[in-house]
């Protein structure tokens, strides 16, 4: 049976590599991106669905009909501006998706969040991640997935310092990353959305979140 699944955010790190994956891959028969802007789609089996503002998605229910739905939509406190523009992106925008998902019968949902999301964080960027963990996991969906990925290694258009920084210091204390610290060691972008894809195809449980290392041993 043909099956449809669609990515908000594919313009992303994560979120890029997924696009290319589902192209590549036979189980999906129509590809669905949602974007504010071109991206030069729209040809067989990939159909791009231009929405501007998305604090209206809710208009588009029906054009975002499918039956696998994957959110790889994140910013930076940085490039959002505000707490409020941080929020409206990593806990508004999924949110509001995952409920599209519901409405329109999906058969999963999946989500990119953060190791150490926790609605109870004195961290804002983890108290973020985990009130939309806890908002998408009560609208008890047929199949929710959470990613939390540790460092994500990978081509960015945007350079962002303090991943550099990071990245840079895993390198060289990668030794230590063993047993329980092994959810700690960086992970490529590429990893990430193998791991997403082959857990909508193929899990079975009504819920389940990965952290890095179990990411690690899908992909």
């Amino acid at each position: 049976m043909a099956k449809t699944a669609l990515i908000a955010g594919a313009t992303g790190l994560v979120g890029g590599h997924l696009l290319d994956l589902l192209m590549e891959d036979p189980y999906y028969s129509h590809i669905k991106v949602l974007t504010r802007r071109n991206i030069g789609g729209n040809d067989g089996k990939l159909k791009e669905i231009i929405i501007e503002d998305f604090d209206n998605l809710e208009s588009y229910v029906k054009e975002l009909k499918a039956d696998d739905y994957f959110c790889c939509l994140g910013t930076t406190m940085k490039k959002a501006g505000s707490k409020e523009a941080f929020k409206k992106v990593d806990f508004q925008y999924p949110t509001t998706l995952a409920a599209i998902a519901r409405e329109n019968e999906a058969n999963s949902f999946s989500l990119i969040s953060a190791m150490g999301a926790n609605a109870k964080s004195f961290v804002f960027y983890n108290k973020v991640k985990g009130e939309t963990e806890n908002a998408i996991q009560a609208m008890k969906l047929k199949k929710t997935f959470i990613f939390r990925p540790s460092i994500i290694e990978g081509e960015r258009n945007d350079q962002r310092k303090g991943e550099k920084v990071a990245l840079w210091a895993v390198d060289k204390l990668d030794f230590i990353f063993k047993g329980p610290l092994k959810k700690y060691e960086k992970i490529h972008a590429r990893q990430i959305a193998k791991a997403i894809l082959e857990t909508a195809k193929n899990e079975s449980a009504s819920l389940k979140i990965l952290e890095s290392d179990e990411i690690q041993k899908i992909a």
